[in-house]
């Protein structure tokens, strides 16, 4: 492995480039990998995360590169998820000996939860890129040592968590319904929202997913594209039915009031459609429902 992502990672965070397939490893040192530099428009903090099992950059905890371009200062860090915060991160030992980067920047746009485990200033010259640490140049081998370094921290961590029985990832919920929010968001247009309604986007940063309001947090809040119209989806995560029709009744009730849009739609996604949910629907005419499907299969490996 070569630095030659990170090199690719910085030149395009001066551009308009917001794509990323194909562009960047899917794996490094065996976890996954994904970059963002914005939704619909450029973000001021792009990033690449190095994700383990049942992580996702939404919610969990992971090496991630945050690049501050108003500094100029790419931070690897001992990243947490900043729209659904990670109940159980890094151990204690990492968490005590290291500066959060809200300590670190002088208040920085994003992720300042965070904690830094390195830090470097960049400077591009036509095509080149070089890397320095207290005004020294340091090499590729200095660069991604570092990497591999937290990675292998990374790796002793998720370990210890899937161990303990008590872990999120032991009692796996970040699958199924925990995981569909993050499909949804990533392949957006492609779903059957996508067609319909479109995800909030300030300054390339995405505001739909895990929206907070002051009694509670929207799992994902859009725009109707017609209508322009606020459209609240829950989905039904370990709860009744009942739960989610208060709930989602709850939080539609706050757009309409705080958002001032009396028009205001509800979505409910969920894996199987009961009787309690007909019911309830038959009063709220201005609730949906989305069913979704998972498709497994298994294939005989052959040489």
């Amino acid at each position: 492995m070569d630095s030659v992502f990170l090199n690719n990672f910085l030149k395009q965070s001066l551009t308009n480039n917001l794509k990323t397939k194909d562009l960047y490893p899917e794996t490094i040192n065996g976890l996954d990998v994904k970059a963002s530099f914005g939704m619909g428009t450029t973000t001021h903090v792009p990033w690449i995360s190095i994700l383990g099992p049942g992580m996702s950059t939404s919610n969990g905890y992971y090496p991630v590169y945050l690049y501050y371009k108003k500094e100029n200062i790419l931070i690897l860090a001992y990243g947490i998820s900043e729209t659904i915060p990670y109940e159980e991160p890094w151990n204690l030992e990492i968490i005590r000996n290291n500066s959060k980067i809200s300590d670190f920047l002088d208040t920085p746009f994003r992720y300042g939860d965070s904690y830094v485990f390195k830090h470097y200033i960049p400077k591009i010259t036509n095509s080149k890129i070089k890397y320095f640490v207290d005004d020294k140049e340091i090499n590729d081998q200095v660069l991604i040592g570092d990497l591999n370094l937290l990675i292998n921290k990374y790796k002793e961590c998720m370990d210890i968590d899937v161990k303990d029985e008590s872990s999120n990832i032991s009692k796996g919920l970040f699958y199924m319904e925990q995981q569909l929010e993050d499909f949804i968001i990533e392949n957006w247009n492609e779903t059957e929202f996508g067609k319909k309604y479109d995800l909030i986007v300030e300054g390339g940063d995405l505001l739909s997913q895990q929206y907070r309001t002051d009694i509670g947090t929207i799992d994902i809040l859009v725009k109707d594209q017609n209508t322009d119209d606020y459209v609240v989806i829950e989905l039904k995560k370990d709860q009744t039915s009942d739960d989610t029709i208060g709930q989602i009744s709850r939080y539609m009730g706050w757009v309409k009031e705080n958002l001032k849009n009396d028009n205001v739609k509800g979505v409910i996604v969920c894996g199987k459609y009961d009787e309690k949910l007909d019911y309830a629907l038959k009063i709220q005419n201005n609730i949906e429902v989305f069913l979704y499907e998972v498709n497994f299969s298994l294939k005989e490996y052959k040489k």
